[in-house]
């Protein structure tokens, strides 16, 4: 009896120190364990915190996010204002546009309209001489389709037209295909798409206008047969020079010109800072004006991630009398931003030379500005790029 005592007191005893160093060799773990991964923590959100202040805000709210280049000059020394551009098949497409090749026009320079073509197959590529349009023409509207770039109304010398087409490059050549007119001929007008519908905005009917358009006209792509539809218009002022964008299902027109008659005849213009949007089951609203006006701005205004739009540029009129003209400033360098959730502007940055009467293009993960004018009668023949790293 004495021994299986002792037996069972030596068994708990050895029990007891089992349990003791079972249960210190697991607190010492999880101890360790526990400073181990704390540490990592401390240092994960230390090195978190330095790279924020180092790196400070995100690139989308920072001061000025963008960084241009310049992408092959057009082969025109003086450059274009009021081109046709676009892409199909993967190529850069700039055609027509017009300048003063020989003397400005307050010397007595003659206004030229041209009809070449030209593709850039790369960025890092040369432009290639690819054809002609039908006539010397520019001042229309142009937007990219997966069949080319749609051709809108325009201008040359002799009038406005109504006419409308389509560019294509295919196997090293261009491709013109005619599209329905328009109801009326118009040239400095804006536009932009949505999904398979190409929406049309304001504009002047002829070279001797004295008052804009307050129109706004509609064709869908998808019926081959399709005609141009008139809609209902803006709840604001005819303009022209505009600036189109398009955000998720719904257009916008921004800024643009009106023109207000003179008793001698001519016409004086009235630079515009009111905006609208327009979706198609919901009709047109107004939206908060923008900071300053931005007169003939690239466009279709750059789609800036899923929110926002930006109109680059354009002319707005506070340099309109300057002299002597030859050494005018040029245009605004800002870039406006707008929020379509919280119907804001913001000044965002600047694009390196503001360039106005030209369209914005977006290829290969970029939005390009090709040529230009760069102050009043001078144009450029540089290609700016922006590379789109809200997308």
């Amino acid at each position: 009896m004495n021994g299986d005592s002792t037996r069972e007191g030596i068994i708990e005893l050895m029990l007891a120190r089992l349990q003791f160093f079972c249960l210190h060799f697991f607190c010492h773990t999880f101890y360790c364990s526990f400073l181990f991964y704390s540490v990592r923590v401390i240092r994960v959100t230390s090195i978190f915190v330095c790279m924020t202040i180092f790196l400070g805000a995100p690139r989308c709210y920072s001061a000025d996010p963008f960084n241009w280049s310049r992408l092959p000059s057009l082969p025109n020394l003086e450059g274009f204002a009021g081109v046709f551009a676009g892409t199909h098949n993967d190529a850069l497409i700039v055609a027509g546009g017009a300048n003063f090749p020989s003397k400005m026009p307050w010397e007595g320079g003659t206004k030229i309209w041209y009809d070449r073509l030209f593709v850039l197959e790369s960025p890092e590529g040369v432009w290639k001489d690819a054809g002609k349009l039908p006539r010397p023409l520019g001042y229309g509207v142009s937007i990219s389709t997966v069949d080319g770039v749609v051709c809108i109304g325009g201008s040359n010398a002799q009038r406005h037209y109504a006419d409308c087409f389509r560019l294509q490059w295919r196997d090293g050549k261009t491709k013109t295909t005619a599209l329905a007119s328009l109801p009326k001929s118009c040239a400095n007008v804006c536009g932009a798409m949505i999904g398979n519908t190409i929406y049309v905005a304001g504009g002047l009917e002829s070279p001797t206008a004295t008052c804009t358009l307050r129109t706004f006209w509609s064709l869908d792509l998808a019926d081959s047969n399709a005609k141009w539809q008139e809609l209902e218009p803006w709840p604001g002022s005819a303009r022209m020079l505009a600036t189109a964008a398009v955000q998720g299902e719904t257009f916008f027109l921004c800024s643009g010109a009106d023109l207000k008659p003179l008793e001698d005849g001519k016409s004086v213009r009235e630079y515009l800072r009111d905006a609208y949007s327009f979706h198609p089951d919901r009709g047109w609203n107004r939206i908060a004006d923008l900071p300053r006006a931005a007169v003939a701005s690239p466009t279709p205004a750059a789609v800036w991630g899923k929110s926002m739009f930006l109109v680059v540029s354009g002319d707005d009129g506070t340099h309109v009398d300057f002299q002597p003209i030859k050494k005018h400033p040029g245009f605004p360098k800002s870039i406006l931003a707008y929020n379509t959730i919280t119907n804001t502007w913001q000044i965002i940055g600047e694009v390196p030379v503001g360039h106005v009467t030209t369209t914005m293009v977006e290829w290969r993960g970029r939005f390009v500005i090709p040529s230009g004018e760069i102050r009043p009668g001078k144009r450029s023949p540089e290609v700016w790029s922006l590379k789109n790293i809200a997308q």
